[in-house]
């Protein structure tokens, strides 16, 4: 699994950029597909994704709180 803070995605194999394809990032060289999974900065938990009005919001349930998108860690987990 790959972690990242940046708005790259990135394929966790070859590190080619994944292209969205039917809900999931899929790798066009290596045809793996991936979920990207955010984690709480804080306690580590996974976060609930939250869209509204175009704006993109992270909520850890176990902390009750928002989390920044800045301060969120990514994985991308195989699907």
């Amino acid at each position: 699994m790959s972690s990242t803070n940046s708005n790259e995605n990135n394929c966790n194999q070859c590190h080619e950029p994944l292209a969205w394809k039917a809900g999931l990032y899929h790798c066009v060289s290596c045809n793996q597909d991936y979920k990207k999974i955010s984690f709480c900065p804080d306690c580590n938990a996974e976060l609930e994704k939250l869209q509204a009005c175009g704006a993109t919001n992270y909520f850890c349930n176990t902390c009750n709180s928002l989390k920044s998108k800045s301060r969120v860690t990514h994985q991308f987990k195989v699907a």
